[in-house]
């Protein structure tokens, strides 16, 4: 089986890489992809760079060109949720994307013609990482992930997201991911550890707390893979 494990940033894949430690470095499409052989596994992991365009193209290639049948998206986000603190853990059960806008037409936001306004993950791999979460007595938050190019970092904004989409979360990849996926017929699971809390602070404690969040994730990501 092939897995494809991604992150938008460097600081996402970093702990997964320094984990598995043995890997095929391989460029493609302007990107590098990193290809790790386990016993009954075959890992390719990649740092898709930040935004939709970019993370909709990586998740392409995984599916496309190196045969990925399951992908993992991996990485942190802005919390919208009250209850979400620096570290939690959210699993993304529903994906938006929150800066679409064609209300013009009578739509409501977040509407793709041809799609829907919330983009579902794959049941089975949710389950495998709520099975591996309690194991370890983690708290694994479930919730709705909003998607947009934007760094949230305006309360007002947020709080117009929080609304609109009942979101539990920010990001930059998730929903153009979870479209990629959906039409190729590849299960997809996000998981995301809060960083910031996506207002008027958000840029201090985003960097502050970026790679401690990202290792919070990359290590329920791997105990996932072991799982499946």
């Amino acid at each position: 089986m092939t897995i494809g494990i991604m992150g938008a940033m460097q600081e996402e894949i970093a702990p997964l890489l320094e984990h598995y430690k043995s890997y095929t470095t391989i460029p493609f499409g302007g990107n590098t992809f990193y290809k790790v052989e386990l016993e009954n596994k075959t890992l390719i992991i990649a740092c898709s760079r930040i935004g939709k365009v970019f993370s909709s193209l990586t998740a392409s290639c995984m599916a496309l060109h190196f045969g990925c049948e399951k992908i993992i998206f991996n990485g942190v986000a802005g919390g919208v949720n009250p209850n979400y603190k620096v570290g939690s853990l959210v699993l993304g059960t529903q994906l938006c994307q929150h800066d679409v806008d064609i209300t013009a037409f009578g739509h409501p936001y977040g509407f793709i013609s041809g799609s829907s306004v919330f983009i579902p993950t794959d049941i089975s791999l949710n389950n495998i990482a709520k099975i591996v979460a309690k194991e370890q007595e983690i708290p694994l938050y479930e919730g709705v992930i909003a998607t947009g190019d934007q760094f949230i970092n305006n309360k007002e904004r947020k709080d117009w997201i929080k609304k609109e989409f009942n979101a539990d979360a920010i990001e930059m990849e998730g929903a153009s991911v979870a479209v990629v996926c959906a039409n190729l017929n590849v299960p997809l699971c996000i998981i995301r550890a809060i960083s910031d809390n996506a207002g008027d602070e958000a840029l201090i404690s985003y960097e502050e707390f970026l790679e401690h969040s990202a290792k919070q994730s990359a290590n329920l990501v791997i105990n996932i893979i072991k799982k499946i």
